[in-house]
């Protein structure tokens, strides 16, 4: 059994609210490692862990927020919500290259290659529609930060349609580069010391599951539940993963060491809130 813990961002009788480490898998999958529940099981009694339900998914490589029901009407409740696209996802993307504009919309259906296993591609023909909206956040030079918003849930959406649009994710090996980030590439005076090796800033897949937001239309569902969590600077019907160490050290360091520092960032506020996992 892994050691892992995932960390519980909200829990209440109905749903659990994690922030889903990258690398752990929803479901069994064909390399036979531990699945999410595996990891759940060593924080929580196993009949607690048997009775979770899926509500949605995240790839395996996608790390952050992540909902599951404990119980059938609740699942049913929260499945109808995104179903009915009564919640907005927002994911935070670091893509390489340069981006001309700050929003946009990418609108292209997608379908199954047929060569791989669950590889997609953009399918005019027979595809299925997928429309995701996205602004930029911060542009570094040769890499940005993007806040992308799925409207439709196909299987790899964003890793599909960014690179459509010219905005392949930094890190992607199945769609793009398996090419880690390295400090060196940014930091001039970069020096390593006699014997030393460079670690990477980062060397997973460059997205995050960073906002679950439930609309203001849905309130009369969930307002039986009590799903509005107490802490401090959270937000109604909002659930929120902070980013992982790396992640987080990533957008720190490029901030730091691209040309233009700071202002990189088209809106300063946006580079606090990511950092301590606030609102966006």
């Amino acid at each position: 059994m892994s050691k892992t813990k995932v960390e519980i961002i909200y829990q209440d009788n109905d749903i659990l609210v994690i922030n889903k480490p990258s690398g752990v898998s929803v479901t069994a999958d064909r390399s036979g490692e531990d699945e999410l529940l595996d990891f759940l099981a060593a924080q929580f009694e196993k009949q607690a862990v048997d009775e979770l339900r899926l509500v949605h998914r995240l790839d395996k490589d996608t790390s952050g927020v992540m909902l599951l029901a404990k119980n059938i009407d609740a699942q049913r409740k929260f499945s109808a919500c995104f179903e009915t696209k009564q919640v907005k996802k927002t994911y935070l993307v670091l893509v390489q290259g340069m981006v001309s504009e700050t929003q946009g919309t990418i609108n292209e259906p997608i379908g199954a290659t047929g060569k791989k296993p669950g590889l997609m591609r953009i399918d005019k023909h027979s595809g299925k529609e997928a429309v995701t909206d996205w602004r930029l956040l911060a542009d570094f030079g040769a890499i940005a930060l993007l806040a992308v918003n799925p409207l439709t849930g196909r299987t790899h959406q964003i890793r599909v349609h960014l690179p459509r649009a010219g905005m392949p994710l930094l890190i992607d090996p199945m769609y793009g580069s398996s090419s880690p980030l390295l400090l060196s590439d940014h930091k001039t005076d970069y020096r390593l010391g006699k014997f030393q090796e460079e670690k990477p800033l980062i060397e997973r897949l460059t997205l995050h599951a960073y906002q679950l937001e439930f609309l203001q239309q849905t309130q009369t569902v969930i307002h039986e539940q009590p799903v509005i969590p107490a802490e401090a600077g959270t937000h109604p019907h909002c659930f929120i993963a902070p980013l992982d160490k790396k992640f987080k050290a990533s957008i720190k360091m490029l901030t730091k060491y691209n040309p233009k520092g700071p202002t990189a960032f088209l809106n300063p506020d946006d580079f606090e809130k990511i950092i301590n996992g606030q609102k966006l």
